[in-house]
C-alpha cells in the first residue's frame, strides 16, 4: 500500500450515522470541525472529491459514485488539504497547509499536488519538497524550488494543464511579482506565461485559458487592474482607483470570451453588474443591480460556461437569475421548495451540467451536500458537513434592521435561545465581528453563536460602518472611526435591544474577536454604565502599538492600508486606546489570547492585564501559549466555550448574584 494513499471501501450514502445529541448541546460537539467543508464532482459527473476530517485527521476523499468506493488522500506532516481542483475526468489537484503562529487557519505550504479519481499515480508538481518522495518511494520527481505556487484556474479546454503562479520566498514583506505558467498536471513540467504587472496580484483567464486580467492593490492600498489581449501581450493599466474610490472588478468571461463580467457603478446603487465588451474595452449597462447589498458572488449556469445571476446577503442569502428560465436558477427554485428554511447553493458542476453538487444550509444547520441529477430532476443527499449537530436544537438567526444615531441603515442578526424565541428581558450578548474593513456577519451557522444561544443568552450581531456587504460607501464610512462612529453603530444596536424588549439595561455583555475584541473592550471604556462585561479574543489594545506590531507593520502596502483607515495620529489613537481607559471602566472583563499571534500579538493582552493589575482590578484570564489568532484546537475551544459561558453566568446569568472575579485570576 502506497504511503500516503488508504484504499477504502467509502459509502458517500451512508456517513449520517452519528448518534443523536442528549438533550442539552455539548461544547464539545459545537467545537468539533466540519467534517466536511468542500466537495467537488468530476467533470464527467462520476467522481467526486470532498475535504473532511476522520478521527480527526485531514483527508482528501476521492469517491466513485458508482461503486460508492474511492480511495483517502493523507496529507503529509499532519498538514492539510487546503483547496482542491478536478482537472479532468480522472485528475484532482491539491494544495496542502500546514499550521502557522499568527494564524486561525492552516496556512498553505505554496506546494501543488495530483492524483488520479482512483488514488493511484500520485504527485509533487511544485514546490520546496518537490525533488523528495511523498506518497511513494518509487516515484520520481523533480527538482523542488524555493517558491510558493498559487493555483489560477484549471483550463476546460487543455486538460493536461493548470495555470500558476509563483512567487520566489525570497521576496521578503513586500510581497512578489508573481511568474504566471502552464503546468503540467502528470509530470510538473512548466511553461511561462509572462509576469505579473505588480506586487501580489491575483488574476482572472479566459475560457482558452489566456491570463488576462491582474487585479489587486497596489503599493499605497489603493485598486488597481491590469489587462492584457493575451499571454505574450504586454500588460496596460484599465482601472486606478484610491482607498476610498473603487474600481470596476474583472469577475468571470462570458462563453465564447467576447465579454467580462464585472462590479460596476450604477446611479444609486449599492452594487451592480455590468458587460465589459473586449473589443471595444467599453463598459455596458448593468445586468442586475441593488440599492441595498453587495454581490457574493456569481451563479453560472450548469455547465458553468454562462453567468446568468447572482448570490446576494441581504439578510438572508437570496439568489436571482438576470438570465430568464436559466437551468441553474430551476435547480435552486426546486430545491428550495422541498426545503423549507434552507438556503440552497450550487458549488459544482459536470462539465456538461447533468449533475451538480448542492449545498442546502441555514442558521440552524451546517448544512447538507446533495447530489442533483439534472435529467431526472432529483437531489440525493449525500455528506452532512456536521451530522452530530441537530438543528432543532439549535437557535435561529432573525435579519434585523434598524437606524444609527445619524440615520444610518445598520443591518444585523438577532439569534434567541431555542424555545424562548417569542421571550423578553434576556440576557443579550452583543456579538461582534473582527476584520473590520470589509468583513461582515452573515445568517449562517456559527459555533460560537449558537455556545452562547444555547445556553440561555441572547446574540445581537451587527454589520456597523466599516463592514462589508453593504457598498464601498458603507465600507469607507467607518474609516478612521476607531473608538468613534463604528463604536456609537454597537452602542445603538445595544440601546435598539434594549428598546425593543429583548433586553433590559444591566443584563448585557460584549464579546469580540480581533477588531471585535477591541470593541468590546472600547465598548466598556466608552460606555462605561451600558455594558455588565466585556470579553476581549485576540483583540487589539493599543492602537499606536498596530502600527508598529501585527497587521500594520509587515509591509508598504500594509502600513499605508492601516494608516489611512485607522489613522495616523498618535495620540489620538492613545485616547481611543482600551490600555489606556481602564480608569473608566465599571464592567467586568475576560482575555483570551493565543501566544502564537503575529497578526495581534499577545502583547496586547498582556498589556491590558498588566493595565488591569496596576489598579486591582478583577478579570479573566484564558491564555493558550499555542493557539494564534483565533484557537483552532477542538479541546481549545471547548473550554473557550466552557469559561466565557461561566463567566457570562456570573455576571447576567442564573448566578449573576455570585462573589466578584480575583484580580489575575487563571
Amino acid at each position: 500500500m502506497r504511503k500516503g494513499i488508504r484504499r477504502a471501501a467509502f459509502c458517500a450514502f451512508s456517513v449520517l450515522s452519528y448518534p443523536l445529541l442528549a438533550s442539552e448541546v455539548s461544547f464539545e460537539d459545537l467545537a468539533r470541525h466540519m467534517q466536511y467543508t468542500s466537495v467537488k464532482i468530476s467533470p464527467d459527473g462520476r467522481h467526486i472529491a470532498a475535504t473532511t476530517m476522520v478521527k480527526d485527521k485531514p483527508l482528501l476523499a476521492l469517491i466513485d459514485l458508482d461503486t460508492k468506493k474511492g480511495a483517502m488522500v493523507t496529507p503529509r506532516d499532519n498538514d492539510q488539504v487546503v483547496n482542491f481542483w478536478w482537472v479532468n475526468d480522472n485528475r484532482v489537484v491539491y494544495t496542502e497547509g500546514t499550521k502557522v503562529s499568527g494564524w486561525d487557519r492552516p496556512f498553505t505550504t505554496g506546494e501543488i499536488f495530483a492524483v488520479n479519481a482512483d488514488g493511484t499515480n500520485p504527485k509533487i508538481l511544485f514546490g520546496y519538497r518537490a525533488g523528495e518522495s511523498h506518497v511513494a518511494t518509487h516515484i520520481q520527481h523533480q527538482e523542488g524550488e524555493r517558491a510558493h505556487g498559487e493555483v489560477i484556474a484549471t483550463v476546460r479546454s487543455d486538460p493536461k494543464h493548470i495555470l500558476i503562479a509563483e512567487s520566489p520566498w525570497d521576496t521578503g514583506a513586500e510581497g512578489a511579482f508573481s511568474d504566471i505558467y502552464l503546468l503540467d498536471v502528470n509530470d510538473g513540467a512548466k511553461q511561462p506565461l509572462g509576469k505579473a504587472p505588480f506586487r501580489n496580484a491575483s488574476f482572472i483567464r479566459d475560457n482558452q485559458g489566456a491570463v488576462r486580467f491582474a487585479e489587486g492593490l497596489d503599493s499605497h492600498a489603493s485598486p488597481v487592474v491590469y489587462y492584457r489581449q493575451a499571454n505574450d501581450k504586454p500588460w496596460t493599466l484599465l482601472f486606478q482607483g484610491s482607498i476610498t474610490q473603487a474600481v470596476p472588478l474583472p469577475l468571470a468571461f462570458n462563453r465564447d470570451d467576447s465579454k467580462v463580467f464585472m462590479s460596476c457603478d450604477a446611479p444609486g446603487k449599492v452594487d451592480a453588474l455590468c458587460e465589459w465588451d473586449v473589443a471595444t474595452q467599453k463598459m455596458g449597462e448593468p445586468v442586475w443591480s441593488s440599492s441595498t447589498v453587495e454581490i457574493s458572488r456569481l451563479m453560472a449556469s450548469l455547465d458553468g460556461m454562462d453567468v446568468v445571476g447572482v448570490y446576494s446577503d441581504p439578510g438572508a442569502p437570496t439568489a436571482e437569475a438576470f438570465v430568464p428560465g436559466s437551468d441553474a436558477m430551476k435547480v435552486i427554485s426546486s430545491l428550495s421548495r422541498s426545503l423549507p428554511g434552507e438556503s440552497v447553493r450550487i458549488v459544482s458542476s459536470s462539465s456538461d451540467g447533468s449533475k451538480s453538487i448542492v449545498l442546502a444550509f441555514s442558521s440552524m444547520d451546517p448544512g447538507t451536500y446533495y447530489l442533483w441529477d439534472n435529467t431526472t430532476g432529483k437531489a440525493t443527499a449525500l455528506l452532512q458537513r456536521a451530522s452530530w449537530i441537530d438543528p432543532n436544537k439549535m437557535a435561529a438567526a432573525q435579519p434585523v434592521e434598524f437606524k444609527a444615531r445619524d440615520g444610518l441603515p445598520l443591518h444585523g442578526y438577532l439569534s434567541m435561545p431555542p424555545g424562548k424565541e417569542e421571550a423578553k428581558h434576556l440576557p443579550l450578548v452583543m456579538f461582534i465581528h473582527g476584520g473590520p474593513f470589509g468583513i461582515r456577519d452573515y445568517w449562517e451557522y456559527d459555533s460560537t453563536v449558537q455556545a452562547l444561544a444555547t445556553h440561555g443568552y441572547a446574540v445581537l450581531q451587527v454589520n456597523y460602518r466599516g463592514s462589508g456587504g453593504y457598498g464601498g460607501g458603507f465600507m469607507h464610512a467607518g474609516y478612521n472611526e476607531w473608538g468613534g462612529k463604528m463604536q456609537d453603530d454597537v452602542t445603538d444596536a445595544t440601546q435598539w435591544a434594549i428598546n425593543q424588549g429583548i433586553t433590559m439595561p444591566g443584563h448585557v455583555c460584549i464579546f469580540g474577536a480581533s477588531y471585535g475584541g477591541y470593541a468590546a473592550l472600547e465598548g466598556v471604556m466608552k460606555e462605561p454604565d451600558l455594558y455588565r462585561c466585556a470579553i476581549g479574543y485576540v483583540g487589539v489594545y493599543d492602537l499606536p502599538l498596530m502600527l508598529s506590531r501585527g497587521d500594520g507593520s509587515d509591509s508598504t502596502m500594509a502600513r499605508n492600508f492601516w494608516r489611512s483607515t485607522l489613522g495616523n495620529d498618535e495620540q489620538a489613537l492613545a485616547a481611543h486606546s482600551p490600555v489606556n481607559q481602564v480608569d473608566r471602566l465599571k464592567a467586568s472583563v475576560m482575555l483570551i489570547a493565543g501566544g502564537q499571534d503575529v497578526r495581534v500579538p499577545p502583547v496586547h493582552a498582556q498589556n491590558m492585564r498588566a493595565a488591569l493589575d496596576k489598579r486591582g482590578i478583577g478579570y479573566e484570564w484564558l491564555y493558550k501559549p499555542d493557539e494564534s489568532h483565533g484557537f483552532y484546537d477542538e479541546k481549545n475551544n471547548a473550554e473557550l466555550f466552557l469559561r466565557v459561558t461561566q463567566f457570562l453566568d456570573r455576571q447576567i446569568g442564573t448566578g449573576a448574584a455570585g462573589g466578584s472575579v480575583a484580580a489575575g485570576s487563571p
